[in-house]
């Protein structure tokens, strides 16, 4: 799945044209490397998101098409 999708089916952004202009602008980082919005997320991927004031840091578990708004938070977990 294309990393700016991932961002919005798990509502870590709440846009998928938010997360990808936040690629463009190199806000988002994929294993410690600027990641682009098609990068496609595996698991295992530690994806760092740097906007706002303060960073944020997961770790995919799970990769899934859809997601609720109840289980969007089971598809990874915060490191940081």
């Amino acid at each position: 799945m294309r990393l700016d999708k991932y961002l919005k089916v798990t509502r870590l952004i709440k846009r998928r044209t938010v997360a990808n202009d936040a690629c463009d602008a190199e806000k988002i980082n994929v294993n410690g490397k600027v990641a682009r919005a098609s990068y496609d997320v595996k698991v295992g991927d530690i994806i760092e998101i740097n906007m706002g004031a303060r960073p944020l840091k997961v770790k995919v578990l799970n990769v899934t098409e859809y997601a609720t708004k109840e289980n969007a938070a089971d598809n990874y977990t915060v490191i940081e």
